[in-house]
């Protein structure tokens, strides 16, 4: 099983802890002044911006060693497909995985979109199909469906864009989409459809992902929690032929010591004015692993033990933690799971 590491892109603003609050670090304005103290000039000025401040995370995702970056959907934030064909030039091997929502525009238009993107990157694109939130704020964005028409629609979406990837003729009428003799021919042919993620924790939303993911992402959790219900994905999956990765989404905060580490957490999470997993909140994540390096190695290797072959990870300020983690975390883990995974294969063996 190939266990991949992928790191958060902030599309909706940074941070850090020196100040701990939500910003969007890059930008300037004719407002702000410099972000260094005096006698400190940065040549750049107004020429640096929050796009440049992205490629600089995505690049340090890269030569930390992660396998792939996740461009979050923020509503008040970046458009993630126009943030992945920005990053997609200055990077060169990791995996991009825009996050966005089924209602925003048509299954075929966004897979011609992909089938673009994959010529020009070397098939490095994947789709991380956001839900969206409550109706009142789908609302606001001029999405009326309801919520049960929500993973139903993500469903005939999908089932759409893979099949004028893949098929030509193609041939659909369903609910919310219909093509009649669709399907790409000369370039925009046989590229390759994008990795998919889903997410939830619903009997529907497992159903779904049996039926459409490629890996199916849950909250952190206790390893138990996520053992059963990877089982009962599986089983799901099993049922419609399929197999299904599991995802797991989880901040991390590790330091040199536990100590070091829980008293970054409790600065940040206290000015930001946070209580119990402030620090997640600030990144995005239902929860954050705090501790040393060693303890969040194992915690990470305890999830890969319980069926996790997908983390996507985040820490903030996303620019610094994605050193800090590919320096001091990444490695021993990976080191960790490969002999686990040895200990695994010679245990069948036997």
């Amino acid at each position: 099983m190939t266990i991949e590491f992928i790191w958060q892109l902030p599309t909706g603003g940074d941070g850090r802890y020196g100040e701990a609050a939500r910003a969007r670090r890059g930008e300037r304005d004719a407002l702000s002044g410099s972000p260094y103290s005096d006698g400190v000039s940065d040549p750049r000025g107004r020429r640096f911006n929050y796009y440049d401040y992205l490629h600089q995370v995505a690049r340090a995702a890269e030569l930390s060693g992660f396998d792939g970056v996740r461009i979050s959907h923020d509503l008040q934030g970046e458009e993630a497909w126009i943030v992945a064909g920005y990053v997609a030039r200055g990077t060169r091997r990791i995996k991009l995985v825009a996050e966005f929502e089924a209602a925003w525009g048509s299954a075929v238009y966004a897979a011609k979109n992909a089938a673009s993107f994959q010529r020009f990157t070397g098939g490095r694109l994947a789709w991380q199909i956001a839900p969206g939130g409550a109706a009142e704020e789908r609302r606001r964005h001029a999405d009326y469906a309801e919520d049960a028409d929500v993973l139903p629609r993500i469903d005939e979406f999908l089932t759409v864009a893979r099949g004028v990837l893949t098929t030509a003729p193609f041939n659909f009428k369903g609910r919310f989409f219909e093509v009649g003799e669709g399907g790409f021919r000369g370039t925009l042919a046989n590229n390759p459809v994008p990795r998919v993620y889903l997410s939830g924790a619903t009997e529907e939303a497992l159903a779904l992902s049996a039926r459409q993911a490629d890996v199916h992402v849950l909250d952190a959790a206790p390893p138990d929690v996520l053992r059963e219900q990877a089982a009962r994905l599986a089983a799901l999956a099993a049922a419609a032929g399929r197999q299904v990765a599991i995802g797991l989404r989880v901040s991390v905060l590790a330091r040199e010591t536990e100590a070091e580490a829980r008293r970054d957490a409790a600065i940040h999470q206290r000015q930001i004015g946070g209580t119990g997993s402030g620090s997640a909140a600030a990144s995005g994540a239902d929860a954050v692993l705090v501790g040393s390096f060693e303890q969040v190695t194992d915690g990470l290797a305890e999830y890969a033990a319980a069926g996790v072959s997908s983390f996507l990870l985040s820490a903030v300020p996303h620019l610094e933690e994605a050193y800090r983690f590919g320096e001091n975390v990444l490695p021993a883990l990976r080191e960790r799971l490969a002999v686990q995974r040895g200990a695994t294969q010679a245990a069948h063996a036997a």
